[in-house]
């Protein structure tokens, strides 16, 4: 019955495949190591408070803008909290993508989202993918001016981890200027705050800009993220939200995650996070099988495995024994790889030891001498 009555686009279409929906199996959320999210290896602490729990929340609680504006030094009218950057990119599609005849544009490998929340308001995909370089395609972008009506970009870039430059950024903002939403996903900024682009808003209208607590605050289950952009923008936005998008412990946790000692705690995680980054790649680039290790600025690393064979290999030896990565080899461009997160010290030794304990094996070596 539902398949009949569903829109037809989707009865076929395969939802994303989320690092906890990937094992959403009876008993398969226990005892792992979960290295395939890009979540913090640890939460920090926080009350609750319930005296107001039987009372709808703030449509946009005043005192979580209050304390985000104050973070990222711009006014509250350019702020619109949401249940995870996510719901932003809907609230994007939604309000400027008419469904079945706008499209919009993302740069791939990229987060797979954009293609997803367009997919399902009925809303096409146009691709120009990145250079080898993981460059913006500048003059294939050209041509899609006037073709898109919100162009997505990823800096730093997930899967990838890289940062497009500001000038690529900038270019894409001018050459869309009278044609479409140029939307910057800054999901990972807090790993390069010196190169986000939030002080362009008064300079480019058709600027948004997405936010998220998920990584470096280490709040991936609480579901807050940010929308930053012209008050104009943000105006339409507020009129396709749901009316009580921010519960009121989400707010409360938020806030203060956001005070002085709740950024003093992001950053202290930040530059640990950059330690163990950079060990991990160090060991990635001297293991024989490895081929190539993708520059990061985020809180994982995506690396080239010699060859498929070793790539499952590795990917299915570390599942066995509960480890968990994620495999990007279906991402344009990106045979043969898989990202790490940056979990723990402790996790990441493990990692370590169970990849080089698996190819002590007849079986491995067998596989590391293919190709």
């Amino acid at each position: 019955m539902a398949k009949k009555l569903a829109r037809k686009e989707l009865v076929d279409m395969v939802p994303y495949q989320s690092a906890r929906r990937l094992y959403a199996s009876s008993g398969a959320m226990q005892g792992k190591i979960w290295l395939n999210a890009n979540e913090a290896s640890g939460p920090g602490t926080y009350q609750v408070n319930s005296d107001s729990i039987n009372r709808y929340p703030d449509f946009q609680p005043e005192s979580l803008i209050n304390a985000y504006s104050q973070y990222c030094a711009l006014a509250p009218e350019n702020i619109l909290a949401t249940r995870g950057a996510d719901e932003g990119i809907e609230l994007i599609i939604r309000t400027f993508c008419r469904a079945y005849q706008d499209s919009i544009l993302i740069c791939p490998p990229t987060y797979g989202m954009y293609a997803i929340s367009a997919e399902n308001h009925g809303a096409d995909t146009i691709t120009v993918p990145l250079t080898k370089e993981l460059s913006l395609d500048i003059d294939g972008l050209k041509t899609q001016v006037g073709q898109a009506k919100v162009v997505f970009l990823c800096s730093p870039g997930n899967p990838t981890g890289n940062l497009l430059s500001q000038q690529e950024i900038k270019t894409t903002l001018e050459m869309f200027a009278d044609s479409a939403i140029v939307v910057v996903d800054e999901a990972y900024i807090e790993f390069s705050p010196e190169q986000s682009v939030s002080t362009w808003l008064d300079k480019y209208p058709h600027l948004v800009i997405l936010r998220t607590l998920s990584k470096a605050f280490a709040l991936a289950g609480l579901r807050c993220g940010f929308t930053l952009a012209n008050k104009d923008v943000i105006t339409m936005l507020s009129k396709v939200i749901a009316p009580y998008p921010i519960s009121a412990p989400v707010a409360d946790i938020a806030s203060v995650s956001l005070a002085k000692s709740g950024l003093e705690q992001m950053r202290i995680r930040v530059q640990e996070t950059e330690i163990l980054r950079a060990q991990l790649t160090l060991w990635l680039q001297q293991q024989s099988w490895c081929s190539q290790v993708f520059s990061s600025d985020a809180n994982f690393v995506l690396f080239r495995c010699k060859n498929k064979a070793i790539k499952d290999f590795i990917f299915n030896s570390l599942a066995e024994q509960g480890i968990l990565i994620r495999d990007q080899s279906k991402q344009q461009n990106l045979a043969d790889c898989l990202r790490i997160s940056i979990g723990s010290e402790r996790e990441l030794s493990l990692l370590q030891q169970t990849i080089i304990n698996s190819f002590t094996t007849t079986t491995a070596q067998a596989v590391a001498q293919e190709n």
